[in-house]
């Protein structure tokens, strides 16, 4: 019987709950209701989870309050994904509701807990029913019912549990797309695993941490380290320009005659202006063709292989000279009113942000979702005293959101779900005008931008009455299933019949498909969609073979 909640055994309760979310994370992930290679709601709990216990294993607090306070904070920094973002809204809830006690009763706990429940519910925008939040509220529901008749903590938290329980196998019913994948919901699992770890430690048993498999490897080295030798810089000259307009000259033409002298060009305009950007090795005759439809108000072109050259040279006197230990500033003092922070996985993405105009990328994305910490540290670290940020990842997004109350800069999060998203979302930013107007601008160009994922799936899995097996091509059109098949040809046949209406197709290569691979697709793709301007650039991302952005 346990009837007093102190800190040593709510800090118990804590570290019970990572190791045993870190060791059945899998099982989580296998929930998902696509089987895309993403780690997800399994791995993003457990690293959440797995912030808080470090920190509560450097020394437990005095109160029950301040071990509840350490591990909220640490969980919010360590937010990873939408579920452990809820995760930690849940726990930072309970933190507000256990503030200032030494201890708690088993009343007071439930309390906490429904606490929680509302911090998470106030917290998204729209709150869905079937998922991890339904079966926190009627756990955390039954557990005040339950500590209005016991005092015993044992006996409240089993109510919680087996009401928890029945709340996650009628989550199959309440979300349609868990009726169609015939799964239960993978937060509302990680949920109860965690309540069984509390009520663990309240028996006094200890779960023992089970290794986590390793996360996907952060890439660490320069942009350009994809380049063996200056020679590999085909395309040179990074050319950027604005364009105000003062003609009617179609802008099809311009898009025609960037692919024929370069590469990664993208071309975004509306009524007054054209945004450029391109790789060539005539940046003259680029320029020449944009007066053609206007006047230049900004031009930007630096020599990559120039770059190339200095940052090899900058990484040898580093190698040669810089202490081991010296760390990157925590902070930097804004120079400007307004900067942007994007994240993407890939050396060929996170350059051609750079380009256009990103002061910090993070690196990230579908199988490594970075932290609110990792983001909060970028925003930090830009040179905005504004800062608007691209999570490119709907998973990202609300790790993203808790920036805001973390820092003095004002932070503005556009909710891009993915890298065309976002690139159509920089390609609108103007620095020079107000956050305001700039993220109006950028929610209204995301609108305008349809995206495709093609990648492979990880497990045989049955969705919607088809049935896929490991190792086939996957499409996902805005995250929905759009193909699964053992024949590129067809997949390039339905990602055509998906985009038909496009006038422009850029494809953003993957880096397990080699450029030959890469020119064959674009081929097959290009003889399908006649009408449109097919843009091909080596994006180097992982997980997805192609990342298809259409307008």
């Amino acid at each position: 019987m346990t009837e007093i909640l102190d800190s040593r055994l709510f800090c118990g309760m804590v570290i019970n709950a990572a190791a045993a979310v870190e060791s059945r994370s899998q099982e989580i992930n296998e929930l998902n209701v696509f089987p895309v290679p993403d780690g997800d709601t399994g791995t993003n709990m457990s690293m959440t989870l797995n912030n808080a216990s470090r920190e509560l294993s450097k020394g437990f607090p005095a109160t029950l309050g301040a071990a509840a306070e350490v591990t909220a904070s640490a969980m919010l920094r360590g937010a990873r994904g939408n579920s452990g973002v809820i995760l930690s809204l849940l726990f930072r809830g309970m933190s507000k509701s256990l503030k200032d006690k030494n201890t708690a009763t088993c009343a007071e706990l439930a309390a906490a807990m429904n606490e929680g429940v509302s911090a998470a519910y106030k917290a998204v925008m729209k709150p869905t029913e079937g998922t991890i939040l339904t079966v926190s509220r009627l756990a955390s529901a039954a557990a005040v019912d339950a500590a209005g008749d016991t005092t015993d903590l044992e006996i409240m938290l089993e109510k919680a549990i087996g009401v928890g329980d029945v709340a996650l196998e009628n989550t199959v019913e309440q979300n349609p797309v868990l009726k169609k994948a015939g799964v239960v919901d993978a937060g509302g699992m990680g949920y109860l695993i965690i309540l069984r770890a509390f009520l663990a430690a309240a028996r006094g048993e200890v779960i023992e941490a089970v290794q986590a498999e390793p996360a996907a490897g952060r890439r660490e080295e320069s942009v350009f380290a994809r380049f063996d030798t200056e020679e590999d810089i085909h395309f040179p000259y990074c050319t950027e320009f604005i364009v105000q307009k003062d003609n009617e000259k179609s802008v099809d033409s311009l898009r025609v005659f960037l692919f024929s002298i370069g590469d990664s060009a993208v071309v975004l305009d509306d009524e007054e202006l054209i945004k450029v950007h391109v790789h060539t090795d005539r940046p003259g005759d680029v320029l020449t063709e944009a007066l053609t439809y206007g006047s230049l108000l900004t031009v930007k072109v630096e020599n990559m292989r120039e770059q190339h050259t200095s940052k090899l040279q900058e990484a040898e006197t580093a190698g040669a000279s810089a202490p081991p230990q010296k760390k990157e500033p925590e902070k930097r003092a804004p120079t400007q009113p307004l900067s942007i922070v994007s994240v993407c996985a890939g050396d060929g993405l996170t350059a051609l942000f750079h380009e256009l105009g990103a002061d910090q990328v993070v690196t990230g994305g579908q199988t490594m979702n970075p932290s609110t910490e990792d983001i909060l540290r970028a925003v930090e670290l830009s040179a905005g005293a504004a800062v608007i940020v691209l999570p490119n990842n709907k998973n990202i997004v609300m790790a993203a959101q808790q920036c805001a109350g973390l820092t003095d800069k004002k932070v503005i999060v556009i909710p891009t779900a993915s890298i065309p998203q976002g690139i159509s979302a920089i390609l609108a930013a103007d620095l020079e005008l107000p956050p305001e107007v700039n993220e109006a601008e950028m929610l209204e160009a995301i609108k305008r931008v349809s995206s495709i994922s093609v990648t492979y799936a990880a497990r045989d899995s049955s969705f919607d009455g088809l049935e896929i097996r490991a190792g086939q091509y996957l499409a996902l059109l805005e995250g929905k299933l759009l193909c699964c098949t053992d024949s590129m040809e067809e997949l390039a046949g339905k990602v055509a019949e998906a985009v038909s209406q496009a006038e422009l197709v850029s494809l953003f290569y993957g880096q397990d498909v080699s450029p030959e691979q890469a020119e064959a697709f674009s081929a097959s793709l290009g003889g399908k969609l006649p009408e449109a301007e097919l843009s091909l650039v080596d994006g180097g991302q992982p997980v997805y073979y192609y990342l298809i952005s259409a307008e």
